[in-house]
């Protein structure tokens, strides 16, 4: 049929084509391992990827092969995400918050043709190299000037130095087409039960999630912009900005490892970052270090916060003491992450305040792109109607179909219609409008004398408490109820705090019958490696807990 478009494939490369002619002079900024603050920009970083794509052919990396990093945010991952990617390999971001034996696992499994690792990550390198399977070269990401010395570097064979292998090549490279469907990137699940499983992104999925993130009721991302990613290139591409910012043209500065309150808020002030986004417990630290000091953000306006649940405490502290929106958004690694965002519709303008920090504090409503439903114990599919709380499934364009080689079977469930979601292992209710509010991990509903309990609202009201630092809620076995819900907290360093002035904290905020039976304070609360509660490590620390008898 005349008079249809121009097929032109959806690749990774085009966003960097893009941004290096329309967007040259953008700054990168970079806090390097080596301490220092680097600056480039968007030609230059195009120019070294061309330059770092000749140099993967060079060490023999063929397309669809699986090339790792161990790495922080920084201009040096950058050029890897796009010189992998972009010239056919899979780039496979490895997590180093995990135990060494779960990364040899994941890398084994990944079948990894080569590592490139940070400094920072040396002595990790060190620990499993011997023990990789399929890993041909590890690079360091350095210079010359900063490579380790030969006596420290012998348990890491045929160590590489990233800048030699960029000096060795020139830029004279075209990025190749192919089918949009390739596959681009690899990330595995935190792997709370069994082994981390992989979860495949191919180029099209890829960016058509970064077109719905960059949407004003997502992200809202633009030429304006300055966007500083808290959240790690190695979870789940650093929630998709990597590639947001190059499409949008927005300046990105990247933190590298200095994730501290004190860090991150020099480079929000030196750099005029606008946009930011990371887990709620990173958020903890740069709130406690503004508070103690007296201090304010000058340029930052918006704060996208994901991976768990955010306290209300935390979203009205943001907003109504410095200004800054919270953008409450909801995904997860088999996403891409991005399901949803808790963005305004026009009527909630002229709400009180009070009205529309409800409606910040859900887990949003879903952008374009992605479908969603509840469902009972029945299977059968719920109504929105702000009150049944059902399993959350999703299907769309950028959510996965099946683990990499099928790890575990097939993960989808099917409705009526023969139509297959992912179930999310999230239990939520949706109201009227489309906006979710999670009440818990179906492993972390508590049931009390049959009935269920959401340990995320027990969860919130006590981070409302000013001397609560944080807080998670458990199920214990209880011999009338079944299960009764126990409150476990961090209390802020100097306070005093006892359980039953926690415990009447909540009356008259929830049903009474809600209210957890009891309190444990504890140091800390154990946290995976993307910055989430492990509720399991918790469960499993209190396992004999016995919870004090009337």
């Amino acid at each position: 049929m005349n008079g249809l478009m121009m097929q032109q494939p959806l690749l990774i490369s085009s966003l960097i084509v893009h941004a290096e002619r329309h967007h040259p002079d953008r700054e990168i900024v970079s806090r390097r391992v080596e301490g220092d603050i680097h600056r480039t920009n968007y030609v230059e970083l195009a120019a070294r990827a061309r330059r770092l794509a000749k140099a993967l052919a060079a060490l023999g990396v063929a397309p669809a092969d699986r090339v790792a990093t161990l790495a922080w945010n920084g201009y040096r991952h950058m050029e890897l995400y796009y010189a992998v990617s972009g010239s056919g390999a899979i780039l496979h971001t490895l997590n180093p918050r995990l135990h060494p034996d779960q990364l040899s696992y994941i890398a084994d499994h990944a079948e990894d043709q080569v590592l490139f690792f940070d400094m920072t990550f040396l002595p990790l390198v060190q620990a499993v190299a011997a023990r990789l399977k399929t890993v041909k070269h590890f690079v360091a990401m350095t210079d010359r000037a900063h490579m380790p010395a030969a006596d420290a570097t012998g348990a890491i064979p045929n160590l590489l130095c990233y800048e030699d292998l960029i000096e060795a090549q020139d830029d004279h490279f075209v990025w190749p087409s192919f089918d949009e469907n390739t596959a681009s990137s690899l990330c595995y699940t935190s792997g709370t039960t069994g082994n981390p499983k992989g979860v495949l992104y191919s180029h099209r999925s890829t960016v058509l999630h970064t077109m719905a993130a960059a949407l004003p009721d997502c992200l809202g991302a633009s030429a304006t912009d300055t966007i500083l990613p808290v959240v790690p290139m190695f979870h789940v591409n650093a929630w998709g900005i990597v590639y947001l910012a190059p499409m949008t043209g927005a300046k990105l500065v990247l933190p590298g490892p200095g994730l501290d309150g004190k860090s991150l808020y020099a480079l929000f002030e030196s750099e005029g970052v606008t946009i930011s986004a990371g887990v709620p417990t990173v958020w903890q630290g740069l709130l406690g270090y503004v508070e103690e000091n007296g201090l304010k953000f000058s340029t930052m306006r918006r704060s996208a916060i994901g991976g768990s649940a955010c306290p209300p405490s935390m979203i009205s502290k943001f907003l109504n003491d410095y200004g800054v929106r919270v953008i409450h958004a909801w995904g997860m690694t088999e996403m891409s992450p991005i399901g949803t965002a808790a963005a305004f519709k026009s009527k909630h303008l002229t709400q009180t305040p009070a009205q529309r920090l409800s409606i910040m504090s859900t887990q949003g409503r879903a952008v374009y792109g992605v479908d969603m439903r509840i469902v009972g114990a029945d299977g059968q599919e719920l109504p929105w109607d702000g009150k049944e709380a059902g399993d959350v499934h999703v299907r769309g364009p950028w959510i996965l179909g099946s683990y990499f080689k099928n790890e575990g079977g097939d993960p989808l469930v099917k409705d009526a219609a023969g139509q297959a979601w992912f179930p999310t292992g999230d239990v939520a209710k949706f109201d009227a409008d489309g906006y979710m509010m999670i009440t818990d991990r179906s492993k972390d509903v508590i049931k009390s004398g049959g009935e269920w309990i959401g340990s995320i609202d027990l969860e919130n009201i006590a981070m409302a408490h000013p001397a609560v630092a944080m807080a998670a809620c458990i199920a214990v076995a209880h011999p009338k109820w079944d299960e009764r819900p126990l409150l476990v907290v961090v209390k802020k360093p100097g306070v005093d705090l006892r359980r039953d002035e926690l415990l009447a904290f909540y009356e008259g905020k929830i049903a009474k019958w809600w209210t957890p039976d009891d309190v444990v304070f504890v140091d800390a609360i154990p946290l995976g490696a993307t910055g989430k509660m492990q509720k399991i490590k918790l469960r499993e620390q209190l396992k004999d807990y016995k919870l004090p008898t009337a």
